[in-house]
């Protein structure tokens, strides 16, 4: 009997003890009604068999009640999300920038404005006002480009920083998820409650893939493995470190692809460990995109803006001539090599190549714009007078048979102390030094006096290997000497036009020079520096073969818009020139000096800003009644300089595929509308996607809820259930307690 009472004692005990943590599961359960990430606890209760002997109940284990496939959804939703919403403020600023095409500070707008002014010009070329206006309002879309593009470069380098705040964040959660893996993989093995440990490792795991696409599963003894969207492990076993180094300064020309910016990388630094290329979604997913594809895309598209915009007036400029003439001139375009006067492993200019005709006629005028004295460039240059003697007729010539040429005539004829010169950066410069004299250029179809006015054909040599590699029109526009937009680009980046990803070469070599010994201007010599291109060969392939080797020179393929472009840049900032030997492969892809930065650099020249009077206005002009036989002169009510500017603006101009906008034949106008049209339209869709996102991680964060969140009335109902079965256990005990006081009395 005693046996049976103890037996009946210690089943109504594991009664109490198993009632008692159900009602401690119910008390966890109501008091975390409120707790963000809390799962319900469920005290799973079993029968307890002692020698198959019913021996009471037990505790069999406390469980969460988690739908681990519906929480696998809702990550990979706010995943999602975060991609979206980690831009949504970048987009608003940009919006601010860029305006839209009512306002009147948008590009678009300050573009029309600029348009007019032109034209007002043409109707009073001698007014100051409208001069002024001309040059105030080149001046607003400069500022405007350069803050545009100043803005980009800025919140590129906000992502950038923001990168390394979500790096350091992954690097703290992947650190806690290792910690807790360690403590309910011990606690499994003595049968722990690890249900608070695995709702923390949840959140934890939740918020990772807020920052990035992740995977994972649980092993059997609870530890969790969880790998990036890339396939990449931070954590097996033991997290894995994640390495990312932010950027100080950020501009156009410096970019991922090139080396510029720090991969995130997971485990040992190496390219192979850099999880940015692969990620899907995820905050930094967002950010890599905005600091490598989006924001350079907007920096693309005003670049190529930019560059048509300084092309296009500045040939129209060059081909004019303010009253009464310029009296100095400070060309923009830079030589490697002007040393060599006779012609020998030098840079050339061939005047018209194609058909051997076209002249420039270089004019003296005086304060009232009457020709003092004129000339015409193949004159001078096959004369024997001036220079180092008589050169080819038409060319070739180097440039500096060229200044010394010209030179020696404006001193023969009236300004004794002029200087025509390379400067240290190798620009030409031209410096009357005279009070009286002003010189203008008029390129024309003959080197007869007066001959039609049209821009004159030059060919360039750039390597002196006795071919031509560039042709530009006219004398004035080669040599830059009456730009009306500047900047402070250099030649020492070239990149070629948007090239399809599926772009092979055709056989070619290729010469590089920069003017040192390192890459000299040696063609055919020694020192000459060649690279050949098979035919077959990637874009990639041919920047690696570059980077191997050539020396001080550098390639990468960086992707712009809906394709890629070949930059090929000096590592030391000097001058580059890259021509071609043999085959066309520079010519296929459009090898030019690199646009980057352009917009950010963008100026009217300094000189009109300061006068703006030497906006060009008019032309020189021949008067057949003056003089013996006719003079050039120049009117200070001409216009027809100015009014070709004003059809230029009005025109559609080429525009190349940049930062996704396809090439199309624009106006100015309708081009920066197009810029601004496309990124509002990126803007919207931000807005609509994170929108989208929101509503359907709401949902699915209520379903879950649903499912393991606690239900109060449902707790209120399992309390009374489980606290009468406490006490009928209690009072069974109790009962048990008596019967045994009472045998213990008949005992004694």
């Amino acid at each position: 009997m005693t046996g049976n009472l103890t037996l009946a004692l210690r089943t109504a005990s594991s009664g109490l003890m198993t009632n008692q943590a159900a009602l401690d599961s119910i008390a966890s359960n109501i008091s975390n009604v409120n707790t963000e990430g809390y799962s319900r606890k469920i005290a799973n209760i079993q029968q307890r068999v002692v020698n198959g002997i019913g021996a009471g109940v037990e505790l069999a284990s406390v469980t969460r009640n988690v739908d681990e496939g519906l929480l696998k959804t809702l990550r990979g939703e706010l995943s999602t999300l975060n991609s979206y919403s980690s831009q949504t403020s970048y987009f608003q600023r940009l919006q601010d920038t860029f305006g839209t095409l009512q306002d009147n500070s948008s590009i678009s707008h300050i573009l029309a404005d600029f348009q007019s002014a032109i034209e007002q010009l043409t109707v009073s070329p001698e007014k100051t006002l409208e001069q002024r206006e001309v040059v105030y309002q080149g001046e607003q879309i400069a500022d405007k480009l350069n803050y545009m593009s100043g803005t980009i470069q800025d919140l590129r380098l906000q992502a950038d920083n923001e990168i390394a705040l979500v790096a350091a964040e992954m690097q703290l959660l992947v650190d806690n998820i290792s910690t807790l893996n360690d403590s309910i993989v011990k606690g499994s093995v003595i049968s722990r409650d690890l249900t608070s440990l695995e709702d923390q490792r949840d959140q934890s795991v939740t918020r990772l893939s807020e920052l990035i696409d992740i995977k994972y599963f649980i092993r059997g003894d609870g530890d969790m493995i969880v790998f990036s969207g890339t396939g990449h492990t931070l954590i097996d076993a033991d997290s894995h470190d994640i390495t990312f180094n932010a950027a100080s300064y950020i501009s156009a020309s410096v970019t991922e692809a090139e080396g510029d910016l720090s991969g995130i990388y997971v485990g040992t630094v190496a390219d192979s460990n850099d999880i940015g290329p692969g990620l899907r979604s995820g905050r930094l997913q967002g950010l890599l995109e905005l600091r490598d594809t989006i924001l350079p895309n907007m920096q693309s598209q005003l670049d190529e803006l930019s560059a048509t915009l300084r092309d296009t007036v500045n040939a129209v400029h060059n081909a004019g001539v303010p009253f009464p003439g310029l009296t100095a001139m400070n060309g923009s375009r830079i030589f490697l090599d002007t040393s060599d006067v006779a012609n020998v492993q030098a840079q050339t200019i061939t005047l018209d190549a194609t058909s051997g005709v076209d002249d420039v006629a270089i004019v003296l005028f005086d304060s009232d714009g009457n020709q003092s004295a004129a000339t015409t460039l193949d004159t001078i240059m096959t004369s024997g007078m001036y220079g180092t003697g008589t050169q080819t007729t038409h060319g070739a010539w180097s440039i500096a048979e060229v200044a010394a040429t010209v030179e020696d005539w404006l001193q023969e004829n009236g300004a004794a102390s002029a200087t025509v010169a390379l400067d240290s950066e190798g620009k030409m410069a031209i410096e009357l030094s005279s009070l009286t004299l002003s010189l203008a250029f008029r390129d024309q179809v003959s080197s007869t006096d007066g001959s039609t006015r049209a821009d004159a054909e030059i060919g360039f040599d750039a390597d002196g290997d006795g071919t031509i590699d560039e042709t530009v029109s006219g004398f004035s526009n080669f040599f830059g000497f009456n730009d009306f937009f500047e900047d402070t680009a250099r030649d020492n980046i070239h990149e070629s036009a948007l090239i399809s990803s599926t772009f092979v070469a055709s056989a070619s070599e290729i010469r590089f020079v920069d003017g040192t010994s390192t890459l000299p201007l040696d063609p055919g010599g020694s020192g000459d520096v060649t690279l050949s291109i098979a035919a077959g060969d990637t874009l990639s392939d041919i920047a690696t073969n570059i980077n191997d080797n050539i020396s001080n020179v550098f390639a990468a393929v960086i992707p712009d818009g809906t394709g890629f472009r070949l930059r090929i840049s000096h590592a030391t900032g000097e001058e580059l020139s890259l021509t071609e030997v043999s085959g066309t492969f520079l010519t296929d892809i459009d090898m030019h000096v690199s646009e980057a930065a352009l917009a950010e650099t963008l100026s009217v020249r300094s000189d009109i800003q300061t006068l703006p009077s030497l906006v060009t206005r008019g032309a020189v002009q021949w008067d057949a009644t003056l003089g013996a036989a006719g003079e050039y002169v120049i009117s200070t009510g001409d216009n027809t300089a100015i009014s070709e500017l004003a059809t230029a603006m009005a025109t559609a101009a080429s525009f190349d595929s940049a930062g996704g906008i396809g090439a199309f034949n624009r106006t100015f106008v309708e081009q920066s509308g197009a810029i601004i049209s496309l990124n509002s339209s990126l803007a919207l869709d931000n807005e609509i996607q994170v929108e989208y996102k929101e509503t359907l991680t709401v949902s699915l964060n209520k379903k879950i809820n649903d499912a393991s969140g606690v239900n109060l009335d449902e707790e209120l109902s399992n309390l009374i259930i489980f606290e009468q079965a406490y006490s009928a256990s209690a009072r069974i005990m109790s009962v048990i307690q008596n019967m045994l006081d009472a045998l213990q009395s008949i005992i004694r």
